[in-house]
C-alpha cells in the first residue's frame, strides 16, 4: 500500500496515491493533519519518505526499532520499510517522497535527522496549497531540498527493540510508562542470561536501553508542551537540574535549548 487513505478517518485530510519511485517527479510533497492520539497503521511506500511535522511529535515503529520525531527533526524512511505512526499532540505532518535516484544518495537505513531552518521553509513552500499549481517551481525547490537533506546531521532519537517475545513484552511495558526505575515485573530467567540475550538483540545493556527510552519520552513530553520541571518529575529525576544534565549529555543541548531549536527551525 502506498497511500494512507485506509488508515485515515473521514475528518482528516488524505493524500493522493504516489507515483512510482522510478518515475518523475524527483520529489512529491504532501501535507496532512491528524488529531492528538491518532494511529496510522503499519504500511510502506515504494518511494523513500522524509517524515517531518511542523507541530506535534511522532512515535514511529519499524521492524526492530522505535523512533521519536519531534518538531525540528525528521525521520528518513527508505523505500519498502514498514512503519506505523502514533501522533502525540495535534500533528501537522509534512512529508517528502523521493524517487529512486534521489533516495540512493541518502542513508540505506532509517535515521532521525535535524532539520535546518532553510529546509523547513522549503518544505512549507512545497506543501502550501497556494503553490500546488506551480509544478515547475515545486520541482526547483525540491532539488534544493534534496541537496539540503543530504547535509543534515543525525540525532540520537532511536530505540532498538528486541525480537524475543518475552524481552519485547518487557520493553513494551516500560514504554507504556517510562521511568528511571525498573518495574517491568519478575525475571524468570537468571539475570545474567536475560541481560546477555538483551544485549545480543539490541546492542545495548538493559540499563542503557531504559535510559534511552526515558530520553525519547522526555523529548516527547517537552515537545508537546510539558514543562522541564514536570517532565523531570514524571521520569523520576530528583531535580530539574539532574534531568537537564542528562538531556544535555545525550543530545548536546539542555531541554530549553532543544525547544528553542524547534521554534527557530
Amino acid at each position: 500500500m502506498d497511500t494512507l487513505t485506509q488508515q485515515i478517518g473521514p475528518d482528516v485530510q488524505s493524500p493522493a496515491p504516489l507515483p512510482d519511485a522510478s518515475a518523475a517527479p524527483l520529489l512529491v510533497a504532501r501535507r496532512v493533519h491528524f488529531p492528538a492520539g491518532w494511529h496510522i497503521a503499519a504500511h510502506r511506500h515504494v518511494r523513500g519518505q522524509f517524515l517531518f511535522a511542523t507541530a506535534g511529535a511522532m512515535f514511529v515503529r519499524t521492524p526492530g526499532h522505535a523512533w521519536l520525531v519531534p518538531p525540528s527533526r525528521a525521520l528518513w524512511i527508505p523505500a519498502g520499510i514498514e512503519h506505523a505512526i502514533n501522533a502525540h499532540g495535534e500533528l501537522h505532518m509534512r512529508t517528502l517522497y523521493l524517487n529512486a535516484d534521489s533516495a540512493a544518495q541518502l542513508p540505506a537505513e532509517c535515521v532521525v535527522l535535524t532539520v535546518t531552518s532553510l529546509l523547513r521553509e522549503l518544505i512549507l513552500r512545497m506543501t502550501s496549497p497556494l503553490e500546488a499549481a506551480d509544478q515547475q517551481g515545486i520541482a526547483l525547490i525540491g532539488r534544493l531540498a534534496v541537496l539540503e537533506i543530504r547535509r543534515l546531521p543525525r540525532c540520537g532519537l532511536e530505540l532498538p527493540m528486541p525480537s524475543s517475545p518475552d524481552l519485547l513484552a518487557r520493553c513494551e511495558a516500560i514504554l507504556e510508562q517510562p521511568s528511571l526505575s525498573d518495574d517491568g515485573g519478575p525475571i524468570t530467567d537468571s539475570a545474567r542470561t536475560l541481560y546477555r540475550r538483551f544485549r545480543a538483540e539490541t546492542g545495548l545493556s538493559f540499563v542503557q536501553w531504559r535510559k534511552q527510552a526515558c530520553l525519547l519520552h522526555a523529548v516527547r513530553l517537552i515537545s508537546t508542551g510539558l514543562s522541564v520541571t514536570d517532565a523531570a518529575l514524571e521520569l523520576g529525576y530528583e531535580s530539574p537540574s539532574a534531568f537537564s544534565t542528562m538531556f544535555r549529555h545525550r543530545l548536546g543541548v539542555p531541554p530549553r535549548a532543544f525547544l528553542a531549536q524547534a521554534e527557530k527551525s
